[in-house]
């Protein structure tokens, strides 16, 4: 059986050590990386299956890293490790297509469980029989829906109201695919995390709720009264669209 492959990128050489220590005694293999060229380069020469990534780092941030990762690479997973109480950086993290966040610091149970919940993710779509049938539907995804003043192309990951563009994440774009095909309804949170991140992960709602603010940011004429992506308090959001 393939051993699975981690990419940590962290200057800090002690936190850095501790990680890879962690992981190895959970039967990872780990490639490291002290700086952000030096983990785009692991990342392109090492094939791995996730990456743990650091924000502030020498040469190229984690900001840096992971654009330029999903400018090439959609799928694999990506963990951002951001500073405590700095809310812009998961933000950032996030809008770029991270998977998920940890805060530092961090505890190993909590680390081990996110890094186990997306690779469980990647791997299940990667093995199911309907993966073939799942590439050629990404790349013939339906079609341009409105949302609000804009359209929406999934194809291209567009925003668009006719005279700009803004970009989209993946994540961002399946958000919205979902929230259409379910246009008028109550979905709980619940719902969108199994729906759009999967039935195995196992962060908390928090991450649904920044992207969930970051799209309000693109489509919103007012982020702080939002009329197409509406909350329903105690229970998740409705798309008005």
């Amino acid at each position: 059986m393939k051993q699975i492959k981690i990419l940590v990128a962290e200057d800090d050489p002690n936190i850095r050590m501790g990680l890879k220590d962690t992981l190895e005694s959970e039967g990872f293999a780990v490639v490291e990386a002290a700086d952000g060229n030096t983990a785009l380069s692991r990342f392109e020469t090492q094939k791995a299956d996730l990456v743990l990534l650091d924000i502030m780092m020498p040469e190229k941030s984690g900001y840096d890293v992971c654009r330029e990762i999903r400018r090439t690479d959609r799928s694999t997973p990506i963990i951002m490790l951001t500073a405590k109480g700095e809310e812009i950086d998961k933000v950032v993290g996030l809008e770029l297509g991270a998977d998920d966040y940890i805060t530092k610091p961090f505890g190993i149970h909590e680390l081990l469980a996110r890094v186990k919940a997306v690779l469980r993710r990647s791997m299940r779509d990667h093995d199911s029989p309907n993966r073939k049938a799942d590439k050629k539907s990404d790349k013939n995804r339906e079609g341009r829906f409105g949302c609000g003043r804009f359209t929406v192309d999934p194809r291209t990951y567009k925003l668009s109201d006719g005279r700009n563009e803004i970009d989209l994440s993946e994540r961002e774009v399946n958000l919205l695919t979902y929230f259409k095909n379910h246009r008028q309804k109550v979905l709980s949170r619940d719902e969108l995390l199994n729906a759009v991140w999967g039935i195995n992960y196992l962060g908390t709602t928090r991450t649904l709720d920044q992207h969930i603010a970051q799209l309000r940011k693109k489509i919103e004429t007012d982020p702080s009264r939002p009329e197409i992506i509406t909350t329903v308090h105690g229970v998740g959001y409705r798309f008005e669209g």
